[in-house]
This record gives C-alpha cells, structure tokens and sequence, in this order.
C-alpha cells in the first residue's frame, strides 16, 4: 500500500527540514538578542530571567527582568528544538535512505536497512527523552512560580 507518491513525500521531507532549520535559526537569534533562555535563566520575587551561558561564558550571565510572556515563550521555544531536531534528522535519513542501502551491502556489517532503522530509533529515543525532560523542567517551574516562589534561583 503506497500512501503518498515519492515526489509529494520528498517535497514534505524538505519542508519540515526547511522549517527545522528556520526554528533552529529563530531560536538561535533570539537567545544572541534576548541574552539567553528561560531553562537556563530563573524566577526570583515574582522577576523574571534568562540566562544565557553560551554568550557569556561558562558561568553564564543573567538578562535584567523580562516580561513573564517572553520568559514563557522562551521556554516553550526551548522545548520545541528537540522535536525540530528529531524531525530534521529523521527528515535528511528518509531522503538519504536509497542511497544508504545502496552503499551498505551485503559486504557491510550491517545493512543499510538496518543502519537507517537504529539512526532513527536512537534519534527518536534521545530527542524524545530530551524533550520529556525539558516538559518536566518546565512543569516544574511553572509549578514552583504559581505560588510565588523561585525557580532555578542557585
């Protein structure tokens, strides 16, 4: 049974890379222009801030207050890179794919096949695990704040 001819599917495979790739850059511009991110950054006496370790060093340096909107959107924007990294990468096999069981034959250790199967599984498992993670992070700060208290405050 064929769901979708190989021209639309490959057409749709490069969209979601185009718009993995458009997060990925978004996200990386607003933490240069933001100063950071709110899972790095913190909540102390109903103030928010982002923290941004890459740009200022591995101590890191934190934004004055920001608004709670933008330190919600920051976070929420954090969660989002591990399933636009998963759908890129899964993505970029799926185009590959042909071409990996063409070069990986019999010869190989393993075939290629079985290669694209365990890159995707253990891309599936990591990104998704990283992204439980950072949605229990979340939930956590959100949970600490919502009776005024502090979140990441170290």
């Amino acid at each position: 049974m064929v769901l979708m001819d190989s021209r639309k599917r490959n057409r749709l495979l490069l969209w979601i890379i185009v718009l993995g790739i458009g997060n990925f850059v978004l996200y990386t511009l607003l933490y240069w222009y933001l100063g950071g991110d709110a899972p790095n950054g913190f909540v102390r006496e109903g103030m928010y801030h982002l923290r941004g370790h890459f740009l200022w060093g591995t101590t890191g340096r934190s934004t004055g207050p920001v608004s709670r909107g933008i330190w919600l959107y920051s976070f929420v924007h954090s969660i989002s890179i591990w399933p636009t990294i998963a759908a890129v990468l899964v993505s970029m096999l799926a185009l590959a794919r042909p071409h990996i069981i063409a070069t990986m034959k019999s010869d190989s250790l393993i075939g290629g096949r079985t290669f694209v199967a365990t890159c995707m599984t253990v891309i599936v498992l990591v990104t998704g695990a990283s992204t439980l993670l950072f949605i229990l992070n979340f939930a956590r700060a959100i949970s600490a704040i919502a009776d005024g208290g502090s979140y990441n405050v170290g």
